[in-house]
């Protein structure tokens, strides 16, 4: 039986409703470095601490780490995917 602790091995029903709340918020949004955020644009800053943000054709590094947000932006710099991987 695997060993579950909360907060320390998510599951897959955490880190879906996790996804599904990051994507409600950036979805169609670019990102900015100002400190407001409005219906298009979203602060940098507010991003949780362990982030990447994936331009278009960027290479990536393999590595697995499921509390990391993946930020994937459309050729035009707006938020089209969100992840964690």
């Amino acid at each position: 039986m695997p060993l579950i602790v909360p907060d320390l091995n998510p599951t897959s029903t955490s880190s879906s409703s996790q996804q599904q709340e990051w994507t409600t918020k950036l979805l169609g949004k670019t990102l900015t470095s100002d400190t407001r955020a409005d219906n298009l644009s979203f602060a940098k800053q507010d991003l949780p601490k362990d982030h990447r943000i994936v331009e278009p054709g960027a290479m990536l590094t393999q590595d697995y780490r499921p509390e990391r947000l993946n930020i994937h932006l459309g050729e035009d710099g707006t938020v089209r995917h969100v992840d964690f991987k």
